[in-house]
């Protein structure tokens, strides 16, 4: 058992490519090497700027032999199928077959071959050059040496096996066992034998922080020092830090000044700067909250100045960013948001349905409708609705589109609008992923509806829904943020009658109502189900055809907690023995039994208890359920318990099939009542157990 090691080096990969590039190559490296038999020991990966490295221990010397029997035709089959069989087996003459035998079938011919194993280091020769023609870059180039596509030009590929070279040759670079170590601070070459000299030499004299957890791990406790040593506080930016994870071989975190009277621009717009063009991260004073005027690098180079020289030319650069945005959020202000909202009507949403500004003047509509549903203002609402999509057109968003809604505030603000209408400008996009808060102001809560609403209706109105996995204007997400809004803030709104409201001036249909009612429907499973609900209480609620998602959930949380007591399991199991027998007698009589209880004919003591006790429960239910107290409305139900245990199965239980036929037709239309009356709470039918 020996040391497999690969790495293939070459010039810069984008940062964004490496995390997957490393697991793709692992994974293909792996895959291949199971598949010529080899057996595998630990893998180690590594990836950085300029090189991906994938170490396999525990790797035999070769592939066992391998021997493969092959089936042939019955002794004394006509000639033709004997030479066929002999070519297909590598035979030259039947006598080299061995002839068994079958009760059934007779004697027949059986050629068995033995496979000899495969060197490990040829096995790898003939991988690795096809597993890098063959692989996948998100983009890719050719170099001019030859015909395959690799992110970046090659340079280097190092593959040893029990660390002697594994000769190869991929687009004219042979297989060696020299790498390179940083570009200043140890470029090398170094000979390596193996991952472990690998590991000492780069990250020694070869200064190359090899692997992501440790470039993370540097930046991190580096960005925090810097930070602390001047009694600040770093802006904790994830995605970031993942991204300048991949920049650096050798990271070193310098803390740079900016020049204070930027900070009169939005702390957005300044974050913002710093992210996309620079990749710096934001710093700002523990005692206010606010921005400092202060940025964190990380550098590629530890510089004998302590990086002061570094800090000073980032200095200039973020400056000069920083004008490009004051002059943008002048430019804005001086225009005003009112004056941008016309030139909306220049740009198409979707050409079946008109440009934004048709889609103000229909979210409008819609905000001042849902406005007094959801406790806003239906005039601010309106006016929020209108001035919401105006900052799309402002030269700031057209730099920074991360920034629409949010510059919308701002230019609100300085137009002096009401501070509702300013922040339903900002939050009416909201929530755009699972990890993003809802809007929570009542005007915001409208808007952000409308919009939504606006968006699925269209859609729908127009026949383009997602389909599969496709969803290319994110209508699952649309529709996942109406269900949050609603839910997280107890919105109550009845969704079928806002899509038509939404869709009054659009060519819509009952059929359209009752697949995006559907629609909705699956985005509230999945969002129960994150939040651990049964799927089958969710459907067993659904199709009461309830559309106000607050009284959704709270049905089925009330649903929940009955099926989990004693009564709730009995009484679910007496309902689906009464409705088995109602759809085994309806479907042999051809016909529903939903006519009214005859007292008259109600022989048995238990039958008369059961049809009182449905008469109680029935009454009591209906008057908890017009009080939306779903957990009463269970209660009531759990007093059938006893008399539909006796009507089964107690002393006097009853024979529902009684020989007479009214008697029996009572008692289904008997089976039927109870059978409604659970059914007004939930469809029982649809739970499971």
């Amino acid at each position: 058992m020996a040391e497999l090691f690969l790495e293939i080096f070459c010039e810069e990969i984008p940062a964004r490519m490496q995390a997957k590039a490393e697991r793709d190559l692992s994974d293909a490296l792996l895959k291949g090497l199971k598949e010529a038999g080899l057996s595998l020991g630990d893998v180690t990966t590594m990836s950085g700027p300029r090189r991906l490295a994938v170490v396999v221990a525990d790797v035999p010397a070769g592939s066992e032999d391998v021997t493969e029997e092959r089936k042939g035709p019955k002794v004394g089959a006509p000639d033709k199928a004997v030479e066929g069989f002999l070519r297909g087996a590598g035979l030259s003459s039947i006598d080299e077959a061995q002839v068994r035998s079958d009760p059934k079938k007779g004697d027949f011919y059986v050629a068995t071959r033995t496979i000899p194993g495969r060197a490990t280091p040829d096995i790898v020769a003939e991988l690795v050059p096809d597993l890098m023609r063959n692989f996948h870059w998100p983009k890719s180039m050719r170099t001019g040496r030859g015909e395959m596509r690799w992110v970046r030009p090659l340079q280097r590929i190092v593959c040893l096996y029990d660390g002697a070279v594994v000769p190869f040759e991929v687009d004219g670079i042979a297989s060696g066992n020299e790498t390179e170590g940083h570009r200043v601070h140890g470029r090398g070459p170094y000979t390596v034998t193996g991952l472990a000299d690998y590991t000492e030499q780069l990250s020694g004299a070869g200064h190359v922080a090899l692997t992501r957890d440790a470039r993370r791990q540097t930046i991190e406790a580096q960005a925090q020092k810097v930070c602390a040593d001047a009694g600040l506080e770093l802006v904790e930016d994830k995605g970031l830090l993942e991204e300048v994870v991949g920049l650096a071989e050798w990271p070193v975190v310098i803390l740079g000044e900016m020049d204070p009277a930027f900070l009169e621009l939005p702390p957005e717009v300044i974050q913002l700067s710093m992210r996309t063009h620079q990749k710096y991260f934001a710093v700002r004073d523990p005692k206010t909250g606010d921005l400092a005027p202060n940025f964190v690098v990380v550098a590629n180079v530890d510089a004998v100045d302590g990086g002061k020289a570094i800090a000073a030319g980032n200095r200039k650069v973020l400056s000069a960013r920083l004008e490009d945005g004051r002059f943008f959020w002048e430019n804005d202000k001086k225009t005003g948001l009112e004056a941008m909202a016309p030139k909306l009507a220049k740009i198409d949403f979707k050409k079946e349905l008109g440009t934004i500004a048709d889609k103000v003047e229909r979210v409008a509509a819609l905000a001042r409708e849902l406005a007094p549903k959801v406790g806003a203002d239906a005039d601010l609402a309106e006016r929020a609705a209108r001035l919401a999509k105006a900052d799309l057109v402002s030269e700031m968003v057209y730099e920074f589109p991360e920034l629409q809604g949010v510059m919308g505030r701002y230019y609100a603000i300085e137009a002096g609008e009401d501070a509702r209408v300013s922040d339903a400008i900002r939050d009416h996009y909201k929530p755009q992923g699972p990890s993003d808060a809802v809007p929570t102001g009542p005007v915001g809560i409208a808007v952000a509806l409308a919009d939504k609403l606006d968006t699925l209706v269209g859609f729908w109105a127009i026949d383009e829904k997602p389909t599969g996995s496709k969803d290319p204007f994110a209508l699952r997400r649309a529709a996942l943020g109406v269900v949050r809004v609603l839910l997280e803030n107890g919105s109550r709104l009845p969704l079928q009658k806002a899509f038509d409201f939404a869709a009054r001036n659009l060519d819509w249909s009952d059929a359209k109502r009752t697949d995006l009612a559907a629609f909705f429907a699956d985005r509230l499973k999945q969002y129960l189900r994150d939040q651990g609900q049964r799927h089958d209480l969710i459907d067993a609620v659904f199709a009461l055809g309830e559309d106000d998602l607050v009284l959704i959930v709270k049905r089925v949380e009330a649903l929940a907690s009955f099926l989990e007591s004693e009564d709730g399991t009995n009484l679910l199991a007496g309902y689906k023995r009464a409705a088995n027998i109602l759809r085994a007698e309806e479907k042999k009589d051809k016909t529903r039994f939903q006519g009214a209880v005859n007292e008259s004919l109600l022989e048995a003591k238990a039958e008369t208890a059961l049809f009182q006790a449905i008469s109680e429960s029935a009454q009591a239910a209906q008057a908890a359920l017009e009080q939306e107290d779903f957990a009463a409305a269970m209660s009531a139900l759990a007093g059938l318990r006893a008399p539909v245990d006796a009507f089964f199965d107690g002393p006097d239980s009853v024979m529902v099939n009684a020989d007479q036929a009214e008697v029996r037709e009572n008692r289904l239309n008997l089976l039927n009542t109870m059978r409604e009356a659970i059914g007004t709470v939930a469809d029982f039918s649809k739970t499971e157990g």
